[in-house]
């Protein structure tokens, strides 16, 4: 009885891979996946949110954008050879208006449409900075994914988890992080303190709320992908793997697949973006790195006009 039951499983699951064989070699195959990205930015906001300058009432607003700015819900549209990842559409006020918060936008994930195409081994990303329009066009990044054993079930799907490292970017604040505290005072000689002390108050009008920011060099990846959907896409830059990734964690932002739709009955135009200056990544990292440092010269803090964090 037993062997007849062992026997009549792997049958089914025979033809459940033959069934998802078959669909997935249609040519006009295509899929469409939700996702839901949390970003933690307790590391982010620890330094400056205690900023004399800021209110009770301008630190409310800045904490509520501040989540509408790292929550966003995700639309991956993908065939067997290309995706797009873009933000969802809202009518928010708080999303889409206040230049400080639509420029964070950028920073953190959004902000434009994500496209990669598997064959061409490319992506493309339209990015909006500071009034400009840039088209970032560079080739996919190649994860070394560790495959661990280990597996979860995320809604339906039985999937696998893989773990990378990548270096990150400076284009991406996600992974921004308070710098490391400088020796208690106990740590030091008495006059030593006493010295630092009063150039901390003789420079404390000026310093700028970004000095205590720092980018680690890179961050661990864990990625969940599922096999039962054959495609190496997944959110963002994120794929590579022998299934599409459903869950990823990321340094400090987890993004999770909330429902998955293959064949959708209205299919989308799955085209690569076509606005903007054509740069490279790391083109476009030295120039938002050189117009922050252009800004923290400037002495922008929330609140100040060249970067307005508190509306």
């Amino acid at each position: 009885m037993q062997r007849i039951f062992i026997y009549l499983l792997m049958m089914v699951k025979a033809m459940i891979f033959f069934m998802i064989s078959l669909l997935f070699s249609q040519q006009s195959f295509q899929g469409m996946a939700v996702y839901e990205s949390k970003t933690s930015t307790a590391n982010m906001t620890q330094g400056w949110m205690n900023n004399r300058e800021i209110t009770p009432e301008m630190r409310a607003r800045i904490e509520e954008r501040m989540k509408a700015a790292f929550e966003k819900k995700f639309i991956l549209n993908f065939d067997r050879n290309a995706s797009t990842y873009a933000e969802e559409e809202k009518l928010d006020a708080v999303s889409n208006n206040q230049g400080g918060f639509r420029m964070m936008s950028s920073f953190t994930g959004g902000g434009g449409t994500h496209y990669k195409n598997l064959k061409e081994k490319i992506f493309m990303v339209d990015k909006e900075f500071f009034g400009r329009e840039f088209l970032v066009k560079d080739s996919i990044p190649q994860y070394q994914w560790e495959m661990t054993g280990e597996t979860k079930q995320i809604g339906a799907y039985m999937c696998y988890k893989a773990t990378a490292k990548r270096p990150t970017s400076f284009s991406d604040f996600r992974n921004m992080r308070r710098k490391a505290e400088e020796p208690k005072d106990g740590d030091k000689k008495k006059e030593e303190v006493a010295e630092v002390k009063k150039e901390e108050k003789k420079e404390e009008k000026t310093t700028n709320f970004m000095d205590g920011w720092e980018m680690p060099k890179e961050v661990i990846v864990t990625a969940w992908y599922t096999m039962d959907i054959p495609v190496a896409h997944g959110p963002e830059n994120y794929g590579g793997l022998p299934g599409l990734i459903l869950e990823v964690s990321d340094g400090t932002t987890t993004i999770l697949c909330s429902k998955i739709v293959l064949n959708p009955k209205e299919k989308k135009e799955i085209k690569a973006p076509k606005n903007g200056k054509v740069v490279t990544q790391a083109e476009f990292d030295q120039i938002m790195k050189e117009k922050m440092e252009e800004m923290r010269e400037m002495g922008g803090r929330p609140g100040q006009r060249s970067f307005r964090m508190g509306g």
